[in-house]
C-alpha cells in the first residue's frame, strides 16, 4: 500500500501538516496542496529528507478552474490516489449574523464546501480502480450542533457532514469508503485567522484547557484510513477533556 498516494489538502499549517509528517514517517506518498508556496516548498523539503516521495501543488481550492488544472497535471508517478484528505478549511470572523461581514461567508462557504466539492470531483476519476480507496473530509463538532456567533461556520461545516453522508451513498458502487473526522478545539491557526490576526483574542480560545493538537487529529485519520478494507468508519467525533459540546467548555481558575 506505500506505494499508492495520500493527497492532503491545506497542508501548510495544523491538521493538515501534522498529517503530512505522520504519513511520511509511515513512509508514504504524499500529494500536499495549499495556498504558501514558501511553506510547502519548507515542508517538502523536510520530509523529503526522511526519504518520503513528495509532490506539492501551490492552487487556491476555492477556484474550481484552478482545481481542476492540478488535477490533470498531477505526475502519472502520483496518480495511483488511495486517500484523499480534505483537510482544507476556515472560520472567519465570529459575529452575531447580523452584524456579520458578508466577505468573511463567502470565504468560508467557498473554502469549506465548494472546495471541498471542487476537489472532491476532481479526484475521485484517479481513486475509483485503486483498492481501498477512501475520502476523510475533516468536520467539525461545529458540524453537529450550533453555538452564539458561529452562524456561517457551523452552517458549512453541517453541510460537509451531510454532503459526506451523500457521498458515502454515492460512491459505494466504486468502492470509495467515506469518512469524518470532526473535531473541537484544536490549537492551529484557526483562531488566528478567524479573528483575522488577532494573537490575544485567539489566544484566549484554549485558555485554561489542554486542546487537542494537529498531531492528535492526524492520529485519528491514520486510524482511519489503516482500518482493514472491509471497514467503514463513519464518523470519528472527538473534544478535549475540558470540552463538553461545541460551546461548553470548562476552563482551569
Amino acid at each position: 500500500m506505500n506505494h499508492e498516494t495520500i493527497l492532503i489538502s491545506g497542508a501548510t499549517s495544523g491538521i493538515g501538516e501534522a498529517c503530512a509528517r505522520l504519513f511520511a514517517r509511515a513512509g508514504r506518498k504524499l500529494i500536499l496542496t495549499g495556498r504558501r508556496a514558501d511553506r510547502l516548498e519548507i515542508i517538502a523539503k523536510e520530509l523529503s529528507k526522511t526519504g518520503a516521495e513528495v509532490y506539492t501543488a501551490v492552487f487556491d481550492i476555492r477556484n474550481r478552474p484552478e482545481v481542476e488544472a492540478f488535477a490533470n497535471e498531477i505526475p502519472e508517478a502520483f496518480r495511483s490516489i488511495r486517500v484523499l484528505v480534505n483537510n482544507a478549511g476556515l472560520a472567519a470572523g465570529m459575529e452575531p449574523l447580523q452584524d456579520g461581514n458578508p466577505d468573511d461567508w463567502d470565504r468560508m462557504i467557498d473554502t469549506n464546501v465548494k472546495g471541498l466539492l471542487y476537489l472532491s470531483h476532481a479526484i475521485i476519476p484517479l481513486m475509483k480502480n485503486v483498492e481501498g480507496a477512501q475520502i476523510v473530509n475533516v468536520g467539525s463538532v461545529a458540524g453537529k450542533e450550533v453555538y452564539p456567533s458561529g452562524n456561517v461556520y457551523s452552517g458549512s461545516k453541517h453541510a460537509v457532514d451531510a454532503i459526506t453522508r451523500s457521498m458515502r451513498i454515492d460512491l459505494l458502487p466504486l468502492g470509495i469508503r467515506v469518512s469524518t473526522v470532526s473535531p473541537g478545539l484544536v490549537e492551529t491557526e484557526f483562531s488566528l485567522v478567524r479573528f483575522h490576526g488577532d494573537d490575544e483574542r485567539a489566544k484566549k480560545v484554549y485558555q485554561g484547557i489542554d486542546p487537542l493538537t494537529g498531531a492528535d487529529i492526524a492520529e485519528l485519520v491514520r486510524y482511519i484510513i489503516e482500518a482493514p478494507f472491509r471497514i467503514t468508519i463513519a464518523d470519528i467525533v472527538v473534544m478535549p477533556d475540558r470540552q463538553g459540546s461545541s460551546r461548553d467548555v470548562r476552563r482551569a481558575s
